[in-house]
């Protein structure tokens, strides 16, 4: 068995990852020179569930509780399990309530016990909401952490590759992100603004998400003194440079946070466009020829270990002859309609 994939994001990379274990001879074309792709090299990287299910279907909940576990046994190491840490400044104290009305998994706590889990937060905030299932982990490391994994156990790829040819192999199967858009029907972009600043002053052992009227901000520590703030969710195609107004917005919020942010150093400032079906749920089909899966939104890191688990089960059976021709997971396209969607029972 041959497979071809399109695409070295996180979709492309995971499912890779299970249909090499599976024992599939796997091939991965990707147009940059890296892995990572597009939206994925901008990820938060934050694995968090419960803190998404605020404005996300169920299936959210239902496929993303394992993706700690997968990454964590995939790539041992790269996990980090503290939680995630919800403020609001006090102005917007009444917003805490919301989400938690929205939620399910948080402890409310304390100032004192704010200070006593984030001592860099000491004073600031009032009350919070503290997920400590969540976990979260430096996409950027772990996708070439993978990509290396992937190396080891005989996957073969194709870096500045516009149209890898597709002769000689059994499947091919489309993970290219925002660059399918135009090709899937109803696919859309959304473009997802980020920066990262460094700073010693600040210390976060976690996710911290601020409440806000305008931008949901939310800041991940990563290695050496730095953090990811992101992000803007516009709906827009254009991958072009981060807008003024967004920087000024995230840097605003990022200091309402902490002021010592305020002195950090921008150390980058990023775009990248999200590919999102109109539910803003992944799904893949099977259109006789590609396999495209695809739609991951904001939840690439979280949803793609289950995705992945369910498209290389499709492609097996296609390719063993037990496959019943139908995909599990659809888009709702003309011709589809009436296919289960994701988190439904065949």
């Amino acid at each position: 068995m041959r497979v071809l994939i399109r695409g070295a994001g996180v979709a492309g990379l995971t499912l890779a990852h299970k249909l090499a274990s599976k024992g599939v001879d796997v091939e991965v074309a990707e147009k940059a020179a890296r892995p990572g792709g597009g939206a994925s090299w901008f990820a938060g990287g934050m694995l968090a569930p419960w803190c998404e299910s605020e404005n996300a279907p169920d299936a959210v909940m239902q496929l993303g509780r394992p993706a700690a576990d997968w990454w964590e046994t995939a790539l041992p190491g790269h996990v980090v399990r503290q939680g995630t840490l919800v403020v609001a400044p006090p102005r917007d104290a009444a917003d805490l309530g919301r989400f938690a009305s929205r939620t399910s998994g948080f402890d409310w706590l304390r100032a004192e016990e704010i200070d006593a889990l984030e001592p860099s937060l000491a004073g600031r905030f009032g009350k919070a909401l503290f997920f400590r299932d969540e976990a979260h982990l430096d996409p950027r490391r772990a996708l070439s952490a993978l990509h290396e994994k992937l190396i080891g156990i005989g996957v073969c790829f194709h870096f500045d590759s516009q149209a890898y040819p597709a002769d000689g192999f059994d499947r091919v199967i489309d993970c290219t992100g925002a660059r399918a858009i135009g090709d899937a029907p109803r696919l859309r972009g959304v473009r997802g603004e980020m920066l990262i600043l460094e700073t010693p002053d600040v210390q976060l052992s976690r996710p911290v998400r601020l409440l806000h009227p305008r931008i949901p901000l939310y800041i991940v520590p990563r290695e050496n003194h730095r953090f990811m703030v992101g992000a803007t969710m516009i709906e827009s195609e254009d991958a072009g440079p981060i807008s003024a107004r967004s920087l000024m917005e995230l840097l605003n919020a990022a200091y309402a946070v902490h002021p010592a942010f305020g002195e950090a150093r921008v150390v980058e400032t990023g775009a990248g466009v999200r590919p999102a079906y109109p539910d803003n749920l992944p799904a893949f089909f099977d259109d006789g020829g590609t396999l495209r899966v695809n739609g991951f939104y904001r939840h690439g890191f979280l949803l793609a270990p289950a995705i992945a688990a369910r498209a290389a089960d499709h492609v097996l059976s296609s390719l063993s002859g037990k496959s019943e021709g139908r995909p599990m997971f659809t888009p709702p396209v003309p011709g589809y309609s009436d296919s289960p969607r994701i988190g439904a029972s065949r």
